[in-house]
Formats: C-alpha cells, sequence, structure tokens
C-alpha cells in the first residue's frame, strides 16, 4: 500500500457489493461463490506501539493501517479466485472478520462470481 489506509484499489474486474450487473452489462450466469482469505496477526513492537496510542486515546493508527492492507489483500484474493472461476465480475461482495486465536484475525472478501454480458 501507499501509506494512505484509505486508498483505494483499482481491480480488473468489477467487485460491487449489490447484486445488479454494472450499467450496459446484464449477468449471462452465475458462476458461484468466491472468495479471497488472509489471516493477519500483529507483531509484538505493533502491539506494543497500539498499547502506547490506547493509553493516550484517539485512532490507533498501526491496526488501522493493518485493517487496510488485510482488506485490501482479500480483496485481491477474491478478485484471483473470481477470475480463476472464469468470472468477469463480482456481484454482493461482503467482508467477515473473526479472531482465530489471541492476536490473529482471519478477514474474508466474498460474494457471487457471475459472467456479463453486453446489452
Amino acid at each position: 500500500m501507499d501509506g494512505n489506509a484509505d486508498a483505494a484499489r483499482q481491480h480488473s474486474i468489477p467487485i460491487l457489493t449489490t447484486f445488479e450487473a454494472p450499467p450496459g452489462t446484464a449477468i449471462d450466469r452465475i458462476v458461484g461463490p468466491c472468495w479471497g482469505i488472509t489471516v493477519r496477526s500483529r507483531s509484538v513492537v505493533g502491539t506494543v506501539c497500539a498499547g502506547c496510542q490506547m493509553f493516550f486515546g484517539g485512532e490507533i493508527s498501526l491496526l488501522t493501517k493493518l485493517a487496510a492492507d488485510s482488506r485490501n489483500e482479500a480483496m485481491d484474493r477474491l478478485e484471483r479466485h473470481a477470475r480463476e472461476l472464469g468470472a468477469d465480475a463480482v456481484l454482493a461482495m461482503r467482508f467477515d472478520s473473526g479472531e482465530l486465536m489471541q492476536n490473529t484475525n482471519e478477514i474474508i472478501a466474498y460474494g457471487t462470481a457471475v459472467k456479463l454480458r453486453k446489452v
């Protein structure tokens, strides 16, 4: 990432949170579910620095960057999985996350892989 946690990544296929096809297209067929998963942990140094930021209050920028990097990695893997399935778009994309063990989180981006046609 370029250091900006809010920077949006460009993807080679449309990835939308709705189930509507992008303008000028229609769903030709539903390929199936697709996903991208990453598991991340905080380093000891990162945990200590985050603890210091918590002491003074406000945004915990180290964890914000970790969350943004994890989200982007999961989305990149989602796109790669969809393309491997032969899809040219992902619709109804969502994120989910959970703690696997202390200081270790799983981030999943998932959606429905589809083939589109021009209308």
